[in-house]
């Protein structure tokens, strides 16, 4: 009997073992935990479980779609980076928050239609509204950016925002002594509360990027703005140069891009230029903005 009971035990114990190992596959967090790092383990979980559905459904699906495996979710996030190009600034930030339904049909030989019913989260208020939108994928030998819609959204209250604005533009409108910060957050999540709007500023120009290279076989999110820093400028628009490190959580690539962009309240964000840098194995050292 002692030796039955030795053997048993033995046996319990490498059944604890072996219930211990783990294995961690490295993902990029959601929006609202970007733009809130105490988030980023919730959203983490919610990442790791839409990775496991991603295992059941990746196919480019037709007709009505899961609304919480890849395709739908892909195409919305689409309209994520689509609002914050078009309504996007250091007092503003969108995030996909959930996609109610989705439906997907071929377009001839041209390309791919998704319709959606999703709620987008404004981060900084802290508000929710549903929108309908249409997320279009062209096909060919050229990847385009895809073409999107949105409806029934309704417009944000401004008046807070618009003011918050206003300091931050005549502050750095005026200041003589131009700003550079550089690993936006640091590599703790960390970040000096009043660089919160450019880190802010850098999603929102990304966002031109993430909308333009978007695929239906991409989910791209900001990983860090690793610089930026503000220009000189002879007109009403302040002026910066960023170096952002993007995540397709997809393929698990790190892009480097530098971008040229300006901002003011009146004119919100426009990107001047941009340029896809290599990955850090391709250089010898990481590459650096001027």
């Amino acid at each position: 009997m002692e030796l039955r009971g030795a053997m048993v035990l033995v046996v319990l114990m490498g059944t604890t073992w072996s219930l211990s190992v783990t294995t961690i596959r490295p993902e990029t967090v959601s929006m609202d935990a970007v733009a809130r790092p105490d988030m980023a383990e919730e959203n983490t979980e919610q990442t790791e479980a839409a990775a496991a559905e991603e295992a059941e459904e990746d196919v480019m699906a037709t007709g009505e779609l899961n609304p919480n495996h890849y395709p739908a979710q892909r195409a919305a996030k689409v309209v994520q980076h689509y609002l914050n190009t078009r309504h996007g600034s250091p007092y503003r930030l969108f995030g996909l928050k959930q996609v109610h339904s989705g439906n997907a049909e071929d377009v001839a030989d041209s390309g791919r239609k998704y319709q959606l019913e999703i709620s987008v989260h404004e981060i900084i208020s802290n508000t929710t509204e549903k929108c309908s939108a249409e997320v279009y994928f062209p096909r060919g030998e050229k990847q385009l950016p895809p073409q999107v819609q949105v409806s029934s959204l309704v417009e944000l209250p401004k008046t807070d925002v618009e003011a918050k604005e206003g300091e931050l533009y005549q502050e750095y409108r005026t200041n003589k002594t131009l700003r550079t910060e550089k690993r936006l957050p640091d590599s703790y999540g960390h970040m000096d509360p009043e660089m919160t709007p450019f880190w802010h500023l850098g999603i929102v120009a990304s966002s031109f990027i993430m909308l333009s290279e978007s695929t239906e076989n991409t989910l791209y999110n900001v990983a860090q703005v690793a610089n930026i820093t503000q220009l000189t400028t002879e007109n009403d628009q302040l002026k910066f140069d960023c170096h952002v490190l993007l995540h397709d959580m997809v393929s698990q690539e790190i892009p480097q891009w530098k971008l040229l962009f300006t901002w003011s309240p009146a004119e919100g964000v426009k990107v001047l230029q941009t340029e896809k840098l290599p990955h850090v194995h391709e250089c010898e050292k990481h590459p650096k903005t001027n």
